[in-house]
């Protein structure tokens, strides 16, 4: 998919079949606009969409040469076309497993790109080295905070190869279900995190009679006690105070070590990627998506792996992720999720449509097909090589597939603990978010945004429009940049000191 326009012109053709283009700009009643013999019947707001040809009620509307919905009346050339106007309706999709999968051109060992990373003593690689405090219930989310807080700058000032002590606490592991989808979640997600390599120390704090057991933990995943993870629980320390001065003394005993850790050279084969997409506008499928899909092609050639989720969000789009599954069982796995999905909201009263959002819709996105269409692009177009759960963790080298809802601070949460060891967030109307452990580069979609939120974006891909930078530049530019936040370069989340309050396991059951 690409976008013909260039700095001069008001509008987007995303491909010659399209019956719509795309305002880059707000355009008044009676513009006419070139080369497509239309003259625009209304105002129609920057990023919305216009139709090019008659188009009757019933019929779809395509973009990027595929259907986003369909007209719920008859649409003039020249015509608004958005909420008020188009409905989605299912539509047959021909998944065709393995249909487009192709050898992938990797890179040589001697072309291989690196950065400067922290080598564990498990053969992971991390790019930051933080100290994690983890909360096996939300009774033990304020000791947890304590405790961190505990760990001052002037103690930190002592080990300056240490990046913080973090506290990840949440609001779950009581009153559910001790096993099922729910609990399975909180479990991957704590023990995900628990090995995640840019953590040099864990340590875990419950209250002791809460059903997300610590030992229970434990016990499932093979997880031993030592200098570099160690568990306590409020009820056996004796209350608040105790639990924090307790805790506060385990990570003093871990920071030392934690000190030790240097950076050194390593393969970008040991980045894993999270692809992300929030508050995002009708420019995210043309610019930053695409971009950081390229970029996400960049790494899969480098041995990398590069992690896509937010499975509402690839709702009626999932049939172009299945043709590059490199087996059926691989394919076969997204289908099965997509199905979960569909049931999952239908009994809980809603509906895959409700996804996209106000702001979404606003910044031209109509139903959840369009934005799909533009949300899957951050893939890439090299095989999908394997799909998860939420937070299981990923074996597979490539692209990649986890599941988890569209809302952001949840999906990433899956994504580190499945081991991603930094973040890409692409977003079109603004968003702030950070995150610890994993650093988190954003991506604006458009330059009036990054102008306006320029504190805190890291990249402006509107530029692939305004300055008719290509998608493969771009995608260039954003791979050499996450090469050196992966060796430490700050983002601008982290300039903030963003990323503590964004860790939201994944609810799903009944609370009790």
């Amino acid at each position: 998919m690409s976008a013909s326009s260039d700095a001069k012109r008001l509008t987007v053709r995303l491909s010659k079949a399209d019956n719509v283009i795309t305002a880059r700009f707000d355009l008044t009643p009676g513009v006419e606009l070139s080369g497509e013999g239309v003259a625009t019947k209304s105002a129609i707001p920057a990023g919305h969409k216009i139709a090019t040809q008659p188009i009757a009620a019933g019929e779809p509307i395509r973009k990027y040469d595929q259907i986003i919905g369909f007209a719920t009346e008859a649409i003039e050339p020249g015509a608004h076309v958005h909420v008020h106007n188009v409905e989605m309706k299912d539509f047959e999709r021909d998944y065709a497993f393995g249909a487009d999968v192709k050898p992938t051109a990797y890179f040589n060992n001697s072309e291989q790109a690196t950065f400067q990373g922290f080598k564990r003593d498990s053969g992971r690689i991390g790019t930051r080295n933080y100290i994690g405090v983890l909360t096996s219930v939300n009774c033990s989310a304020t000791a947890a905070k304590y405790i961190a807080e505990a760990i001052t700058p002037q103690v930190l000032e002592q080990y300056p190869n240490v990046d913080g002590v973090v506290a990840l606490t949440h609001s779950t592991g009581c009153g559910m279900a001790g096993d099922g989808e729910g609990y399975a979640n909180l479990q991957r997600v704590l023990w995900g995190m628990a090995r995640h390599p840019n953590f040099a120390g864990v340590l875990m704090v419950g209250l002791g009679c809460e059903v997300n057991q610590i030992d229970f933990l434990l016990e499932a995943y093979g997880i031993k006690r030592g200098d570099g993870f160690q568990t306590m629980n409020i009820q056996d320390a004796g209350g608040l105070r105790k639990t924090v001065d307790w805790g506060a003394g385990m990570i003093k005993e871990m920071l030392p070590k934690a000190n030790e850790a240097g950076r050194s050279t390593c393969p970008a084969s040991e980045l894993t990627l999270a692809l992300q997409c929030g508050g995002s506008d009708a420019y995210s499928g043309m610019t930053a998506n695409p971009a950081l899909g390229e970029a996400a092609n960049l790494l899969v050639r480098h041995g990398g792996t590069a992690v896509l989720a937010e499975t509402p969000e690839i709702y009626g789009a999932e049939h172009l992720l299945t043709r590059r599954a490199v087996s059926r069982e691989v394919g076969e796995k997204l289908v099965e999720r997509i199905k979960w999905w569909e049931d999952y909201t239908a009994r809980n009263g809603g509906e895959m449509n409700n996804n996209p959002s106000p702001g979404n819709k606003r910044g031209g996105l109509t139903t959840i097909l369009e934005k799909s269409l533009g949300a899957a692009a951050k893939g890439g177009t090299t095989n999908l090589t394997g799909v998860y759960k939420y937070g299981e963790t990923i074996d597979a080298k490539g692209f990649v597939f986890m599941d988890s809802p569209g809302y952001d601070p949840c999906s990433i949460t899956g994504e580190v603990a499945s081991g991603s060891n930094i973040v890409a967030f692409t977003t079109g109307r603004g968003s702030v978010y950070g995150c610890k452990p994993a650093p988190s580069l954003k991506l604006a979609t458009n330059t009036p945004m990054y102008t306006r939120m320029s504190d805190d974006m890291d990249i402006n891909c509107g530029e692939v429009l305004d300055e008719g930078i290509s998608i493969e530049e771009m995608g260039q530019r954003i791979f050499d940049r996450l090469l050196d936040v992966a060796s430490g370069s700050p983002t601008k989340s982290e300039a903030q000191g963003m990323g503590d309050n964004e860790f939201i396991p994944w609810q799903i059951g009944a609370v009790m």
